[in-house]
């Protein structure tokens, strides 16, 4: 059946061509993502890959799978977006007439975006091997992506080939044009760096199950929280070590008494917001949107969240652009 497909395809069958390629296109978009942290970017390079295959099938040696091939060509597009340094740059905190508590630090990962969940349908189960590391959803959590980032470009490609994916070092090599020595030295290095940059999750409760009375008794406490501008309920669901970051705007805060003082800044201009729930990166998330004086609600953001038992541990907030990818309005 594939040989047919492939024959046809090469002869310009643009409907066999599809039949080819269609059942991968989901798990390549969330593969684009994980190595772009971009939805954006990982959306040109997929149109990009699917351009190449097309135009290169006459060059497809069947040694691989079509699967296997398609990644190579995936793999080496996002390379050479991440080598052309053609990235969004940081942004000034831009909330007039509030000043930002001092951040802890400055993040390293400004254009980092979110990944609805909607669009993970049909990409969680993809098949791995037996070598992968990380669970699927593990690997397209936000501190797991925003960790990727950092790596140097060749790193990052290794160790998502190899430790989420699960292809042989034998196939990453081929995908690379490179030696197997050279990919396991590089995912040696790429795993050391990623240690550095991203918690033990044995160091974290594991947030409830995804849609049980439990996350929804927690999401509805935030809700609560957030859209009465009540800092004390709202400290009340972190952790400790509590994390907040705002990508494009690279300020950081880590700390419960850091997240207070950041929290106590954001309502204390007396702004409120009206939140509504969806997913992203496998967990909860809310659209932010800000009451108008005509009744409407302006986009403000959106708020990606990670939970630990029964507490909040990490929250990112995004501009409002990324409302577009979730099917969500700019006003209502």
């Amino acid at each position: 059946m594939t040989t047919d497909l492939i024959s046809r395809a090469r002869a310009g069958d643009g409907d066999a061509f599809r039949a080819l390629t269609e059942p991968h296109r989901r798990e390549l978009h969330v593969h684009c993502y994980r190595m772009l942290g971009s939805v954006q970017d990982a959306e040109d390079a997929l149109q990009d890959t699917m351009l190449a295959a097309w135009q290169g099938l006459a060059g497809f040696g069947e040694r691989a799978s079509i699967r296997t091939w398609l990644y190579r060509i995936a793999t080496n597009r996002c390379l050479n977006t991440l080598r052309s340094a053609r990235r969004r740059p940081a942004r000034e905190w831009g909330w007039t007439g509030t000043a930002p508590p001092e951040p802890t630090r400055l993040g390293e990962v400004p254009w980092l975006e979110p990944y609805p969940d909607a669009l993970l349908a049909g990409a969680s189960g993809v098949p791995v091997g037996p070598e992968a590391r990380y669970e699927q959803t593990e690997s397209i959590s936000l501190a797991f992506v925003t960790a990727l980032q950092i790596l140097p470009p060749r790193q990052l490609a290794v160790l998502v080939l190899r430790d989420v994916l699960g292809f042989h070092a034998t196939e990453v090599a081929e995908m690379l044009d490179s030696t197997v020595e050279s990919v396991t030295s590089a995912l040696r290095r790429a795993r050391a760096g990623l240690q550095t940059r991203l918690p033990a999750s044995a160091d974290h409760t594991p947030g409830p199950a995804t849609a049980s009375a439990a996350e929804d008794a927690i999401v509805a406490k935030f809700v609560s929280a957030y859209e009465s501008a009540d800092v004390d309920a709202l400290v009340a669901l972190l952790t400790d070590d509590v994390f907040i970051a705002m990508p494009p705007v690279p300020f950081e805060y880590e700390g419960l008494a850091a997240v207070t003082a950041f929290c106590q800044v954001v309502f204390s201009s007396g702004r409120r917001y009206a939140l509504v729930p969806t997913r992203a990166n496998g967990s909860p998330a809310f659209a932010i949107y800000r009451p108008e004086p005509d009744g409407t609600q302006t986009a403000f953001g959106l708020m990606a969240v990670t939970l630990s038992g029964d507490r909040i541990r990490r929250m990112v907030r995004f501009d409002a652009e990324a409302l577009s990818w979730f099917g969500l309005p700019s006003t209502r």
